[in-house]
């Protein structure tokens, strides 16, 4: 949060979303766990609240999850946690009026809906934790935005985002229902998965925010050596950038390790030796974020890709395998993008991988340490190329 954290400015993480709601467009943004995606929205939305033409909004609808397939319960559940957001987030002019009452199928739109009509400037909204949600209630609300798509501006949301783990879009096996990525294509006949046609085929981008750049990583780092007068050597920062790869959960824990707890006095210049201890302190606290990771490790998609990478093995090309791929990199534990394939996203991830496939029950634990071994030796070597980092 500003004032509390050292930030990369919003539009320089989503640049291309002042563009999509200037544009009236409803799109999808999507990244992995801590990687700032929260932050990032209610920066985003603040300024463009703040340019006096919207009235823009990030909402919550994790409070629908506990309600599974009820659809009338989760919604009512959402709509009290959305006037909260909105009053903490706007002004009283923008506020949603009374929401009105309606049948279940039709609450959520219905209050959208209201709160168009009523608003003084066009509404945008970012409706987080959109995949918290399940089966028919996942499909009505999507099914409820798709109706009142044509409606907007004047008695619709102008603009929505979708926002999660994944893109709501995919089509996986892990999905609660199937939603086609071309508009009017099909997904693999299965239309009772979804109750009928896509609910969502109004989408026109996703999103996915990505991992700081090494930029990005100088420029949090140069915020903390601005304000407290530590410096972090420049082949230290490219050090943290090599070994984490920029995820942001990961670059910020390094420092707070090394601020915090490590407690190197702010007069000495931060070393890649002093890096590297953070790094194996940090493994082997196995504090929460490196814990929910581990835990990934027990399902047997990510089992199905991670252990061919970690063992160097040929990797399947089946189409399950293909779905479990996308699920793991959308899960950010791995990454792509060169002729080399797929691969750990970072080398603390692949520590933290082997060497907890090594304490279960695994064909070649020694095999694991090797490999990780490498991948952290070459974390040394300078690496291709906002979330926060804590004051």
């Amino acid at each position: 949060m500003p004032g509390k954290h050292y930030m990369i400015a919003a539009a320089a993480r989503l640049p291309e979303v002042p563009g999509l709601v200037a544009r009236e467009n409803y799109f999808v943004v999507h990244a992995p766990r801590q990687t700032g995606k929260t932050t990032t929205l209610r920066a985003l939305v603040a300024e463009l609240t703040a340019s006096g033409k919207y009235a823009a909004v990030k909402l919550s609808l994790q409070s629908g999850a506990a309600f599974g397939d009820d659809i009338g319960g989760a919604t009512r559940a959402i709509l009290a946690k959305a006037g909260r957001e909105a009053r903490l987030s706007l002004p009283v002019e923008l506020c949603p009026p009374a929401w009105p009452e309606g049948p279940d199928g039709d609450l959520f739109g219905g209050a959208l809906a209201a709160w168009a009509e009523s608003c003084p400037r066009p509404l945008a909204l970012f409706l987080d934790e959109i995949d918290s949600l399940t089966g028919a209630t996942l499909v009505a609300v999507l099914s409820q935005i798709r109706e009142g798509f044509e409606d907007r501006p004047g008695a619709f949301p102008a603009s929505i985002a979708l926002c999660g783990l994944r893109d709501v879009r995919d089509y996986h096996p892990r999905n609660r229902f199937a939603i086609p990525r071309v508009p009017g294509s099909a997904t693999d006949g299965s239309s009772e998965r979804s109750g009928g046609p896509s609910p969502f085929n109004i989408i026109v981008e996703s999103l996915r925010l990505g991992d700081f750049t090494l930029g990005e990583v100088r420029e949090l780092y140069g915020q903390h050596t601005a304000e407290t007068g530590r410096v972090f050597a420049d082949e230290a920062i490219e050090h943290v950038y090599a070994l984490t790869g920029g995820q942001p959960w990961l670059v910020n824990a390094l420092a707070a390790e090394i601020v915090d707890r490590m407690k190197i006095p702010a007069t000495e210049p931060v070393t890649i030796e002093q890096v590297d201890t953070a790094r194996e302190r940090v493994i082997q606290a196995r504090p929460s974020h490196l814990d929910s990771l581990v835990r990934r490790l027990r399902e047997p998609a990510v089992q199905r890709v991670l252990l061919p990478l970690l063992a160097g093995a040929e990797q399947p090309v089946d189409l399950e395998y293909s779905d479990d791929r996308s699920f793991v990199r959308d899960l950010g534990l791995i990454t792509e993008g060169d002729e080399a394939g797929p691969r750990i996203a970072n080398p603390i991830y692949a520590e933290v991988i082997s060497r907890a496939l090594a304490e279960q029950v695994v064909s070649s634990p020694a095999a694991l340490t090797s490999t990780c071994a490498g991948a952290t030796q070459r974390a040394r070597e300078p690496a291709p190329s906002s979330a926060r980092c804590s004051r």
